[in-house]
């Protein structure tokens, strides 16, 4: 199976002239009658073979994490730095495996951060709120610094991601550590750091409108990253998970489902509805309770948002192409709608 991304590659080296590749994709946009950009193609596996070696690559992990850990807890977490390195160098930059690449650069940046947490005695820095946040500042700075290291030397997409998610952390901890007093903010900040992150994936998007490129795959794993940062603050402080949800804070939940459902149409992006879905069906459920049906809430709320889901998925182009047109200059730099109107 080939990505659009080895498309590119193989137009860069010279092996498909540019039109080939152009009519190639074309084409299969019309068999499945819908436009190529709106299958949000990332590629995560390149055949069973990364499986294979995802598994031997984690029994490794694991083994010199333990034989690391005799030594001390911050040597374990170092040397799953350093050996998810070397194995790139192999897997990633020769081999080009898409599973096993994404499984190493999260194991090298989430080597480092712990590293650099388990350097002091393993519970020092719970100590104070102060040392607590910087430590974090300064796990999540080298981790962030790693995954720019990683991301200059094997260019896998899902590294912005990592990188951008690492950075929101350091500032988030950097304030805390500064202004212990800031700590009841967290989830608000998280909320801001969420939508600068999405408006980086935005650049990347906007970058490679038709989704031809490595740049829509960066974009993914950045949307991605950005959904949970926005939906779980808003929700967190509408207070949804407390031990009894208001009918007034449903109704709010289900209209911030629809507004995300919106904005996902617009940027041909589903990342935000799925991360918020466990929000909106816990509000359902409590609007259901409401009228009585409490033994049944469950089975009606599955019904009704997997229902729901399902029609936004079967019509999905045709909705699209009605609202990005409605954004007039806006729209015309999103992903194109023409074989969707």
């Amino acid at each position: 199976m080939y990505s659009d991304s080895d498309l590119d590659q193989a137009v860069t080296a010279g092996v498909l002239p540019p039109q080939l590749a152009a009519d190639f994709r074309d084409y299969v946009a019309a068999q499945r009658a819908t436009p190529a950009v709106d299958e949000e193609h990332f590629r995560f596996l390149t055949g069973f073979n990364d499986i294979f070696v995802t598994i031997a690559i984690t029994l490794l992990l694991v083994a010199v994490a333990q034989l690391g850990g005799l030594l001390a807890p911050a040597a374990g977490a170092a040397a799953i730095a350093a050996t998810s390195w070397v194995l790139a160098l192999y897997f990633t930059a020769r081999r080009r495996m898409a599973l096993p690449s994404i499984v190493l650069l999260l194991t090298f940046v989430g080597g480092i951060a712990a590293a650099i947490v388990a350097i002091p005695a393993p519970h020092a820095i719970l100590v104070d709120d102060r040392s607590s946040a910087t430590a974090v500042s300064a796990a999540a700075g080298l981790a962030a610094l790693g995954a720019w290291a990683h991301w200059r030397r094997f260019r896998v997409p899902i590294t912005p991601a990592a990188g951008a998610a690492a950075s929101v952390g350091l500032v988030i901890s950097l304030i805390v550590a500064a202004v212990p007093t800031a700590r009841p903010l967290v989830w608000a900040m998280l909320l801001a750091g969420g939508l600068a992150v999405f408006g980086y994936a935005m650049r990347w998007d906007m970058s490679d409108p038709r989704r031809e490129t490595r740049r829509a795959d960066v974009a993914f794993w950045l949307h991605l990253v950005a959904a949970p940062m926005i939906a779980h603050p808003v929700f967190q402080l509408l207070g949804v998970f407390e031990d009894q949800l208001a009918l007034g804070t449903a109704v709010v939940v289900l209209l911030l489902y629809l507004v995300f459902a919106l904005v996902a149409l617009a940027i041909d992006r589903r990342a935000l509805l799925v991360s918020s879905l466990v929000y909106v069906l816990y509000a359902m459920s409590a609007l259901i309770r409401t009228t009585g049906a409490v033994e049944l809430s469950a089975a009606l709320t599955a019904l009704v948002i997997g229902a729901a889901l399902l029609s936004l998925s079967a019509f999905w182009q045709g909705i699209r192409a009605r609202l990005v047109l409605r954004l007039g200059a806006l729209g015309r730099r999103l992903p194109p709608i023409a074989a969707a109107i």
